[in-house]
């Protein structure tokens, strides 16, 4: 689908946020940027989904499950990291207009 290509940072950020609270079924508003993935509800299968959607969405491949614990962190993490981590799968493989 590749929204990235037409989104800035400020709106690729809202979309990511909006893909997770519709499948933690959550007002965006609702979300805490300081709370873990699991204490807003999002179990391992929430994740996956979200995951999915993301790439999807924004046509690209986030890695998961990979061993590496760099990587692995942001799964366990805060959304504000996961987040962050999204933007940057989604600014790394946007191509160059």
């Amino acid at each position: 689908m590749r929204d990235e290509q037409t989104l800035g940072d400020e709106e690729v950020r809202k979309k990511i946020r909006e893909i997770i609270a519709l499948h933690v079924k959550l007002d965006v508003q609702d979300l805490s940027g300081n709370q873990s993935l699991e204490d807003q509800g999002i179990d391992s299968l929430s994740l996956v989904e979200i995951i999915f959607a993301l790439e999807e969405t924004f046509d690209i491949a986030v890695p998961y499950n990979t061993g590496d614990p760099d990587l692995d962190r942001i799964y366990t993490s805060s959304l504000a990291v996961f987040v962050t981590a999204i933007e940057g799968f989604v600014a790394e493989q946007s191509p160059t207009i």
